[in-house]
């Protein structure tokens, strides 16, 4: 076994991105725990919010779709809480990889900032735990094949970065909605100055109401979003949160 590796998200236990990442690192040879939300949790960032009973967390045993030999379990929680108490034991054994997808959604650019998906990545290494966040493009307007395995493929050439980076820096991984032999290549990426999910604001008498709107025609080239948008899967590595040493 190469280690234990812990396989969460912020779409749910029954997302079949979740499923192609754990079957991916099951083939890889790793020991492999899924904990994931019971129900979606996009957009809670690195937030820790559980639901509770009498002061417990939920935690139900899953058995998983071609993953019966897997220990899989749904938490009342979001995929932040979920890393937070897998690093105090709550799974068994420490992990030495996290890996948190596979997103149903792009996270690129800055609006990461908001991405649950990439929040558990940075709260494993902040915790001390490598960690990868790994995202399907599917676009606003998901037509056809949703290509899970091509998002787990590309994952899986990029775990030997993802355990070797530095002491808290998650890997970022964008890859295009396409078969696997369609991806152009995989190439580092700077962060976008804005992100996959933009809003227009409507402001009105008593409400507010935002509609999304698409960018692709704004992309700075050299970014995440920009390769992505030209066929390429993208790598950013991520700094989990530090002090401003050079300010004050």
């Amino acid at each position: 076994m190469r280690g234990r590796v812990l396989i969460t998200n912020d779409d749910g236990i029954d997302s079949p991105g979740l499923q192609a990442l754990a079957k991916m690192a099951h083939r890889q040879g790793f020991e492999v725990v899924v904990a994931a939300p019971m129900v979606e949790s996009s957009g809670s960032s690195a937030g820790i919010v559980a639901t509770q009973s009498d002061g417990r967390v939920v935690v139900e045993k899953r058995s998983l779709p071609e993953l019966a030999e897997v220990e899989s379990y749904a938490v009342a929680a979001t995929p932040a809480y979920i890393v937070l108490i897998a690093s105090r034991g709550a799974f068994g054994e420490p992990f030495q990889l996290v890996l948190s997808g596979v997103n149903h959604g792009a996270n690129f650019g800055y609006a990461i900032i908001h991405s649950g998906t990439v929040g558990a990545a940075l709260t494993a290494v902040t915790y001390g735990c490598p960690a990868m966040a790994v995202s399907l493009d599917v676009g606003l307007n998901v037509r056809g094949d949703l290509h899970w395995t091509t998002a787990a493929h590309i994952a899986s050439t990029m775990l030997d970065e993802a355990l070797g980076a530095p002491p808290r820096v998650a890997i970022n991984v964008n890859v295009p909605n396409v078969e696997r032999e369609k991806v152009l290549g995989v190439k580092r990426a700077r962060l976008a100055a804005f992100g996959a999910v933009q809003t227009n604001l409507e402001v009105g008498d008593g409400y507010v109401r935002t509609t999304i709107v698409d960018h692709s025609d704004e992309f700075e080239p050299g970014t995440d979003a920009a390769l992505l948008a030209d066929g390429y899967a993208s790598v950013t590595p991520l700094q989990a949160v530090t002090e401003a040493l050079e300010v004050l």
